[in-house]
């Protein structure tokens, strides 16, 4: 079984009832720099967890929320999208008494720190985004649901699903191209955690209508981009070579990471050789660049 760093889950008053958010490292507020750790569109705060165990051993406190649909908060009511997950967030820093905090956003993450950076400068002390927060402008007229199914059909099919046990389940995501030669303990907590239901109708708990009114906000490229040239500096980017089935295509194109450098004057850019999207926060190696990256930016300030 993996080594968890997460000793507490906070219960943080929102619109609509409570936010769970893990907490790892320093247990006092106050007694250590914060990081703010946000995560992907079908993901919980376990995605987090190889890298906040790295954070911990240097004295950094680690705030991973299941973002509203997902996880333990996955019950939360709407409305969903990237302006209630920044309204949660603030709530979730408040609760926690940071003023400032690094906010690092892995794939749908990266969106929501950088919507709730440029709408709260004054509380991000840098941002690290993990394969994420950049996004093509749409063609008008295009359907933002229907792009959302090219990107992330078998995810979105996976919500609708049933499995007769937990061994099932995890069957199913070993077979997932980017964890098909990677599957390790972390993995499967992850896989574990997501897991509800009776006997024989196990299912995930991510809710797919906040998935998908969160994945339309991905696609508003007017916004994403105002907001991403909003940040305060330093902007780290960091990305992996392919995608998330493992394909050689990349999540971000090499045109979009130009994009965003011109963007962002200065933003570092990091491309973690011979990894996935996936793989970032959970291969050892990578997710230790990852933790480097953003203990770096954090001890910094």
């Amino acid at each position: 079984m993996p080594t968890t760093s997460f000793h507490t889950e906070l219960a943080v008053p929102v619109a609509g009832g409570s936010l769970t958010v893990a907490v790892a490292g320093p247990r006092e507020p106050g007694a250590a720099p914060v990081v703010l750790g946000l995560h992907g569109i079908t993901g919980s705060h376990r995605a987090f967890a190889v890298v906040a165990r790295h954070l911990v051993a240097r004295d950094i406190t680690v705030l991973v929320p299941d973002l509203r649909g997902r996880g333990a908060s996955a019950s939360l009511p709407g409305p969903y999208g990237l302006d209630t997950h920044v309204a949660d967030m603030l709530a979730t820093l408040d609760y926690w008494g940071a003023q400032r905090a690094v906010f690092a956003g892995h794939s749908m993450g990266a969106y929501v720190a950088t919507r709730l950076a440029a709408a709260h400068p004054g509380r991000c002390a840098a941002a690290v985004l993990i394969d994420g927060g950049l996004s093509p402008r749409l063609a008008m007229y295009t359907d933002p649901d229907v792009v959302l199914e090219t990107v992330l059909g078998p995810a979105l099919a996976r919500l609708r699903m049933t499995f007769a046990s937990q061994e099932e389940y995890r069957d199913f995501w070993r077979r997932h191209p980017a964890f098909a030669h990677h599957w390790n303990a972390d993995i499967a907590d992850y896989v574990d955690y997501d897991l509800v239901g009776p006997p024989g109708e196990l299912r995930s708990r991510v809710n797919e209508i906040a998935v998908r009114a969160d994945g339309r906000d991905q696609f508003d490229g007017t916004a994403v981009w105002a907001a991403l040239a909003a940040v305060p500096r330093p902007v780290v980017l960091v990305r992996a070579p392919r995608g998330l089935a493992d394909e050689p295509c990349p999540l971000l194109s090499e045109a979009l990471v130009e994009q965003a450098k011109r963007a962002v004057p200065g933003m570092e850019d990091l491309l973690i050789d011979d990894t996935n999207h996936y793989l970032l926060v959970f291969g050892a190696r990578e997710a230790t660049t990852v933790a480097d990256v953003i203990a770096r930016v954090t001890l910094a300030g």
